[in-house]
């Protein structure tokens, strides 16, 4: 018969409320399990993570029984041990160094650690984060932060336009006042990683463009070049503010709410202009839902419904 071992939980109001009560399963290699319950089955142990709030499963080996009953004694007559003050160090060291990856944008959004390119949106009143892509082009699927660049050449034609196909871009922001997340590589159009003579700054090197249908396509600025070579951009710039982040991510944030129609994020080149690959999106209250969007409580919800009958029991009294 397997030897069960339960935490009685006061009443908890969420996740964070549960990991606090929970008990700590300390490992060999220093690091633990947070477990609202926990049963031995012959060489496993099964437990309930409070993190996670789902089922696991770890063999009964890697845990280390003496610090886990000093840690647990020391919780219960409210002096910690030194192991778990230096746990409590590591952990709270490990989570400000992933909020500086992973900047909260919203609560229960944050970004991913590989970066890219993110729209801030909100639908039904739920904040959702939507990832623009490039137009014209395929990312990588293994690093987001690699990016398309078309170098311009002067000889080429007095003009180059921003042509995006179709009237629409794929995501639509359902508010006028989105909020752009970008975090993609350093490297300049000529793929040197060492900021080129002339780069824009931080600050500078992202724009929001007002795109213009035409002919069945959304023109979304263009580069003149005049007869001596110099390079002079001819976009539909939006007022925006610009902030930087932590992790490498910028912000950029409209200064008015923008209007019912297209845009693109472009991305400034310094002396050379600007990127030719843009990121689009646009801007219609009454869209539809973005398929792809990340939803802020999805998995909070989804770890409610799989808590075992008995935390859900105590959560009602």
């Amino acid at each position: 018969m397997a030897l069960v071992l339960g935490l009685s939980l006061a009443v908890f109001s969420g996740p964070a409320a549960a990991q606090n009560l929970a008990k700590r399963l300390i490992l060999k290699d220093g690091s633990y399990q947070l477990a609202a319950k926990y049963e031995i089955k012959g060489d496993r142990v099964r437990y309930y993570s409070a993190e996670r709030g789902e089922w696991e499963e770890i063999p009964k080996n890697l845990i280390d029984w003496d610090a886990t009953d000093k840690y647990e004694q020391g919780r219960l007559q409210g002096a910690p041990s030194p192991e778990a003050v230096q746990l409590d160090k590591e952990l709270e060291a490990e989570q400000k160094a992933e909020e500086a990856r992973s900047p909260h944008v919203a609560p229960g959004l944050r970004l991913p650690e590989e970066g890219g390119v993110f729209l801030l949106d909100t639908f039904l009143n739920q904040a959702q984060l939507d990832e623009l892509q490039q137009s014209g082009g395929e990312l990588s699927q293994n690093t987001k932060k690699n990016i398309l660049r078309a170098a311009i050449n002067p000889l080429a034609s007095a003009k180059q336009t921003i042509e995006l196909p179709g009237v629409r871009a794929r995501i639509q922001s359902h508010t006028g006042m989105p909020a752009i997340y970008v975090n993609i590589d350093t490297q300049g159009a000529t793929g040197s990683t060492a900021p080129a003579k002339g780069e824009a700054s931080p600050v500078e090197r992202f724009k929001i463009i007002r795109a213009e249908i035409k002919n069945g396509k959304r023109i979304a600025g263009g580069i003149k070049i005049a007869p001596y070579g110099k390079v002079k951009a001819d976009e539909r710039f939006v007022p925006t503010t610009v902030q930087q982040l932590s992790g490498g991510w910028v912000k950029l944030s409209p200064k008015e709410p923008l209007p019912t129609g297209e845009y693109a994020i472009a991305e400034m080149l310094g002396s050379e202009g600007m990127n030719l690959y843009v990121w689009d999106f646009g801007v219609n209250p009454s869209a539809p839902a973005n398929a792809s969007a990340w939803k802020a409580d999805g998995k909070e919800v989804q770890k409610k419904l799989d808590q075992p009958e008995d935390l859900k029991k105590r959560e009602k009294q």
